[in-house]
C-alpha cells in the first residue's frame, strides 16, 4: 500500500553505539537548541510595566455609548440581544417619564441592561446589530475575578461617564 503523503520516514533498526546509549549526542543537540534560544529576543512581555499592542480589530469589553449631550443612546430595541449567538445579553425596556429628556435620547430606554461576560464570545454581532450605535466593543480586555457574579456587567458598569457631569 502506498502512503498518502511523502512524509514517511524509514525507521533505523541498527544497534546503538556506546555514545548513543549514553545519550551524549542527544544531550549535546538539546543544549545547542537551549543556547541558541538563550540569545534570541524574548517572546514574553513584562506586563505591568509594558502593555501589549493589540490589533486594530481587537474586540474587548462592551461599552454603552452616550450622545454628545450626555443622553443614553440605547433604546432597548433588543437587536443586540437577538444577534448574540451566546445569548449573553439581557435587557428590560421602560418608558421615559416627564423631566427625563436630558437622560434618555428616545421615548424608550433600557431600564436594565446586563452582559454575562462568561457567556460572551466577543464576536461583535451586538455592535453590528445596534441601529443607534449605542453598543461598541472597547480595546479593554476582561479583568480577572474570583466570583462568577463579578463577570455579569450591569448598565452602570457598561455606560461611559457623562461628558458634562463626569459621572
Amino acid at each position: 500500500m502506498q502512503a498518502l503523503t511523502n512524509r514517511a520516514k524509514a525507521v533505523d533498526r541498527r544497534p546503538m553505539t556506546l555514545a548513543e546509549k549514553m545519550y551524549i549526542p542527544a544531550i549535546a543537540k538539546g543544549m545547542g537548541i537551549t543556547f541558541k534560544h538563550l540569545f534570541q529576543k524574548k517572546a514574553t512581555i513584562a506586563f505591568p510595566e509594558k502593555k501589549r499592542d493589540f490589533s486594530p480589530v481587537f474586540r474587548g469589553l462592551h461599552v454603552l455609548n452616550r450622545d454628545e449631550e450626555g443622553r443614553e443612546r440605547c433604546t432597548a430595541c433588543g437587536l443586540c440581544a437577538v444577534a448574540c449567538p451566546a445569548e449573553a445579553i439581557t435587557m428590560e425596556a421602560a418608558e421615559r417619564k416627564e423631566g427625563e429628556e436630558n437622560l434618555y435620547r428616545e421615548e424608550k430606554y433600557a431600564a436594565k441592561y446586563e452582559i454575562n461576560m462568561l457567556r460572551c464570545i466577543f464576536c461583535g454581532f451586538c455592535e453590528e446589530a445596534c441601529p443607534k450605535d449605542a453598543v461598541y466593543m472597547s480595546e479593554t480586555f476582561a479583568p480577572a475575578n474570583y466570583q462568577r457574579k463579578g463577570f455579569i456587567y450591569g448598565k452602570d458598569d457598561l455606560l461611559i461617564p457623562h461628558p458634562k457631569e463626569g459621572k
